[in-house]
This record gives C-alpha cells, sequence and structure tokens, in this order.
C-alpha cells in the first residue's frame, strides 16, 4: 500500500470512527488539503474495496472500512495524551490505594469513566510471588488460621485443621521459622526447599516440625492460583449498534460476566510485548457476538511474580488515540503504585 493510499484509508476509518455512515469520496476530498478530486480517490476506494479493506453496503452508498481496515489503521497510531486535568485526578486516586485488590477494582472503573467503555482489570498469580511474611492463629476445635502475605500486598488466608491439638506458641514457633529462611523467597522456591529441609530431618522431628509437615501439605505457602479480576462498564455496549439480536446481545453480556471467561480473552489478546499497549479487532474467537467488538490493553510485570493485564473493550468504532493513551497512562499509575 502506497503512502497515499494509506492517508485515504485511515481518512476513512476516522471519518467513519466519528459518523457511524458509509463514506464516500467528495467527504474525503473535501478533508484533505493537497486538492486530490473525488475520482482519483473513487479509484483509490475501489482498489481498496477490491483488497478487502472497504465493502459498500448499497450500490450509491460510499464506502464501509472493514475489520482489516481497522486493523491496518490502529499499526499506524500511537497513544495520546490524556488531558492534564484527568491525569492528575487519577493520580490522587491511585496514591489513596492500599493493596492489590483496591488497585484492580479502581483500574476498572476509572477505564470506564475515562473512555465510556467497559474497563477490564486483572492480577493473574504467575507462581513467582514473593513471600513477605505469614502469620499463624490458633482457632478452636483444632483448626488453624493461615495467613499468606506477599511482597505485592497479596493477603490470603485460610481456615485448615490441623488434626491435632496445637497451642499458640508452636504456632509462633512455625511461624517465626518460616518467617526468618524464607522471607524473600518466591513462593515456589520456598515450598521446594521447606519440603527438601522436612525430608532431610524427617529422623529428628519434633512435635512442632511435625505440625508445620501437616501445615504444608494442607496449602502452608500456597498463594490461590484464582486471578483477581474486575469489570466495569457493560451497560455502556447497549449505545452501541452491534448488529446483534436481542439473544445475542443477552449471550454477550452473560459472557461478560463470567470471570474465567474474561481471563481467557486477556491471556490470549495481550500475551505479547510485556509494557506495550496492544490493540485486538474483532474478537471472534472468544465469542461469536464480539466479532464487532476491539480490544485495548496492556500486560504489566509487577514485584512479586503477579502480571497484570489492563484492558479497555469497546466498539470497533472507537477513538482508539485517546483510548490507548488513557489505558498506558494507567497501565503507569498502576506500576508506580506498586
Amino acid at each position: 500500500m502506497t503512502g497515499r493510499t494509506q492517508e485515504i484509508l485511515n481518512s476513512i476509518v476516522r471519518e467513519y470512527i466519528e459518523t457511524g455512515e458509509p463514506v464516500g469520496s467528495r467527504t474525503i476530498s473535501k478533508r484533505r488539503s493537497d486538492g486530490l478530486s473525488p475520482a482519483s480517490i473513487r479509484n483509490a476506494m475501489a482498489d481498496l474495496a477490491d483488497e478487502g479493506y472497504l465493502s459498500q453496503p448499497h450500490t450509491s452508498a460510499g464506502r464501509i472500512p472493514t475489520e482489516k481496515a481497522f486493523r491496518c489503521y490502529v499499526r499506524s497510531l500511537a497513544a495520546g495524551r490524556i488531558p492534564m486535568a484527568a491525569a492528575q485526578r487519577v493520580h490522587a486516586q491511585f496514591s489513596e490505594l492500599e493493596g492489590m485488590e483496591a488497585r484492580i477494582e479502581r483500574t476498572s472503573h476509572i477505564l470506564t469513566e475515562l473512555t465510556h467503555n467497559v474497563g477490564i482489570a486483572a492480577a493473574m498469580p504467575t507462581g513467582g510471588q514473593v513471600l513477605d511474611q505469614i502469620e499463624l492463629l490458633a482457632l478452636s476445635e483444632g483448626r488453624v488460621l493461615m495467613i499468606l502475605a506477599t511482597r505485592d500486598r497479596m493477603v490470603r488466608n485460610r481456615v485448615v485443621v490441623l488434626g491435632e491439638p496445637v497451642t499458640q506458641d508452636e504456632l509462633w514457633s512455625i511461624r517465626n521459622y518460616v518467617n526468618h529462611n524464607f522471607s524473600g523467597w518466591t513462593l515456589r522456591e520456598a515450598r521446594l526447599e521447606l519440603l527438601r529441609r522436612m525430608d532431610l530431618e524427617r529422623a529428628a522431628y519434633d512435635a512442632v516440625m511435625r505440625k508445620l509437615s501437616t501445615l504444608y501439605q494442607k496449602g502452608l505457602l500456597e498463594s490461590d492460583s484464582v486471578p483477581e479480576i474486575h469489570m466495569e462498564g457493560a451497560s455502556n455496549l447497549f449505545g452501541i449498534d452491534l448488529h446483534l439480536t436481542r439473544e445475542k446481545m443477552r449471550d454477550l453480556l452473560r459472557a461478560l460476566e463470567e470471570k474465567q471467561r474474561l481471563v481467557e480473552m486477556l491471556d490470549r489478546f495481550l500475551e505479547e510485548m510485556p509494557g506495550g499497549v496492544q490493540v485486538r479487532v474483532g474478537l471472534e474467537e472468544a465469542h461469536p457476538a464480539m466479532k464487532e467488538l476491539a480490544l485495548i490493553g496492556i500486560t504489566l510485570a509487577l514485584p512479586g511474580g503477579l502480571s497484570a493485564k489492563i484492558a479497555v473493550l469497546g466498539p470497533m468504532r472507537m477513538q482508539y488515540e485517546r483510548v490507548m493513551g488513557a489505558v498506558l497512562h494507567i497501565g503507569r499509575e498502576f506500576a508506580d503504585v506498586g
């Protein structure tokens, strides 16, 4: 594609994003400063149609960019900047937050607020989270509350039944042993080393070490593998003409309510270029009703082995530079807080 043809295609896509109406050659000609005639533009549009970039809904109507055209268009774009007032507001909101869950929830809300689309944010444990400390508390009936805190500010609580009496002093001994020896280790490495040590010292086990072994078997130093994910703004899809029947729109909304489906979509479409904004146009692979949707997102590698994915789901006819800028800015704020 020549530079001029690319410019014409970009102009058609931008005009269609603004109006939602088929675009004619005269409209594009009037917007150009080089005086290119409508006839010349018609010829270029005909070539673009032959190559699958444009469709013509009616014989006398203008042209509509196809999914292929949108994909070509977004490759030529750079992320825009969000307004200064919005940037200051975002920074102030993130400065108030404590913990990963709070950041994830607020991120989806801010994305929706800034873009008027669907905001999605997720923290995806990778198995490499770094141990900060554990706490063990004795409960009634032989139960123990295990509290696991990792360096990324994730805190996980789990109640287990030990099966034998245990004193709080014994639990403090176990806690001190684990924190002294393994704070700063990844959970995976800590579990492997603890298992190795218990195997070596099995003959010298005392009551405390036996209870440590039991707690290990019941998930000590294991982080929940379920991602923390929030989505907001699904109602914004009602204002978009996605050419869906009422039943298919209900299917789409039900699909967005399934956290596992959202996780799979983020994993599938945002798995490359960590730290760079990615754009995926046409999401039919994720769900048939998502054919005319686009996903703009970023993957962040966070301290402690977490991967955060921040994304905006919206119509193919969205203001890409603005949304890309919002995702990039919020991704930086998200990472800075951590």
